[in-house]
């Protein structure tokens, strides 16, 4: 007979998943545990915190960085997938719910976390991001 413990799933285990295939594929990407949290580095420099419900926030996601403006943009633009993150939020950093966001659509906001953290000389080695072909 399995335990109700056995059969319940914690809900950030395949989020967690998708951002570490995605984080770990880039150039001299790193991982170390950080606040608790599985958090991704390049060249020792935060790029990506995975929050599987941080203090009990309700967030399974990841936060990373972004341009200037971009913030608040995209919590205007969609409040139910992005948000703004604690401690990191007032330095334009975005929340963003890995249950709305397909693996395509984290792929390039991951990709562009990266690019804003790592070294000018890095970007070379990052695979070109693809665009969906126009007809």
């Amino acid at each position: 007979m399995m335990r109700t413990k056995e059969l319940k799933r914690d809900p950030g285990e395949k989020q967690i998943e998708r951002v570490r295939r995605i984080c770990l594929g880039l150039p001299e990407t790193m991982e170390k545990l950080s606040h608790g949290e599985p958090t991704f580095f390049v060249r020792k420099k935060v790029f990506a915190m995975f929050s599987n419900n941080h203090h009990n926030d309700g967030h399974i996601a990841v936060t990373l960085p972004a341009a200037i403006g971009i913030q608040a943009m995209l919590i205007e633009s969609n409040p139910e997938k992005f948000y703004r993150p604690p401690y990191v939020g007032v330095r334009g950093w975005i929340g963003v719910e890995l249950d709305r966001v397909s693996d395509e659509e984290l792929r390039l906001h991951i990709h562009e976390a990266w690019r804003l953290i790592a070294p000018e000389k890095l970007h070379a080695l990052l695979p070109p991001t693809r665009k969906k072909s126009q007809k």
